[in-house]
């Protein structure tokens, strides 16, 4: 099922799509069906006896309110060696919070002075579907409703000033997602690709089952400190190629495309707006 949230009016909806069109699910918004009872067959429902979706709906980000954003920096081997960092023994987590995300068409928009540093890195974003708490790494992989794409648009000098990541990482509207989750049973990351484009110039791709830690072990690992819940977000990494691994390095300027693809799942195309 590929699942996803548009706005429709003055209104937001959740959509189901098992390949005939998305239909419409008495919900808000992914993250809202997620947290019914059992959400699988209320989506079922939706897909054999919901209304189409009308043509004039716009899609936004499928997850709309997430209890947490957790992110796993330092994920991919290649990029760990291009930050010059060590191979961590276990996850290394950030936050962010829901003021982050933005849809699959959304701008990236920044005052002039907010950064001079703004890099791409395009991630596998993995979606909770039930209660975990210091759970195994089977019962992580059995509550992952599905994955989408995301890009942890980052703030560089910012993320750079302290040795906590948050200011950087954290900003409010730089973090596109979508623009569909697509449920565990029609995608396994072990067989998909991630790649970044920036005004269609590949800078970034790579295998998604290069994952030091894959999306079931980052559950578990986070499962141990927090509790997670159906609609909570997980990044999983991204790949080598981020404008600060470069030499010379490389950042995102007022009116450049930013395109993030995950074969199986979709596209995100953002433009950067950098305000006077």
């Amino acid at each position: 099922m590929r699942l996803a949230t548009h706005q429709l009016g003055d209104r937001t909806i959740a959509t189901v799509d098992t390949g005939s069109g998305p239909r419409c699910a008495g919900a808000a918004s992914v993250d809202e069906l997620l947290r019914q009872d059992d959400w699988r067959a209320a989506a079922r429902r939706a897909a054999e006896e919901g209304e189409a979706l009308p043509p004039a709906a716009r899609p936004l980000a499928p997850i709309r309110a997430p209890g947490k954003v957790l992110c796993c920096g330092l994920n991919y081997r290649a990029h760990i060696e291009e930050m010059g960092r060590g191979v961590p023994e276990v996850p290394t987590f950030f936050a962010k919070w829901a003021d982050t995300l933005v849809g699959p068409e959304a701008d990236v928009a920044l005052a002039a002075g907010d950064t001079t540093k703004l890099d791409w890195e395009a991630e596998l974003a993995v979606v909770v579907g039930a209660d975990l708490r210091r759970a195994s790494v089977a019962e992580c992989a059995a509550a992952i409703a599905g994955y989408t794409v995301s890009n942890d648009v980052s703030l560089r000098d910012r993320q750079w000033a302290t040795t906590q990541w948050l200011s950087g990482k954290a900003w409010d509207a730089t973090t596109p997602v979508g623009p569909v989750v697509v449920t565990t049973d029609a995608f396994d990351p072990a067989e998909h690709v991630v790649t970044c484009r920036v005004d269609g110039e590949t800078v970034q791709h790579a295998p998604l089952d290069d994952l030091l830690f894959p999306p079931a072990e980052l559950l578990h690992h986070a499962s141990l400190f927090t509790r997670l819940r159906p609609g909570d977000l997980v990044l999983t990494g991204t790949p080598a190629g981020v404008g600060a691994g470069r030499d010379p390095q490389r950042f995102l300027s007022d009116g450049q495309v930013l395109e993030t693809e995950i074969s199986g799942i979709g596209l995100l195309r953002n433009t950067i707006r950098i305000r006077a």
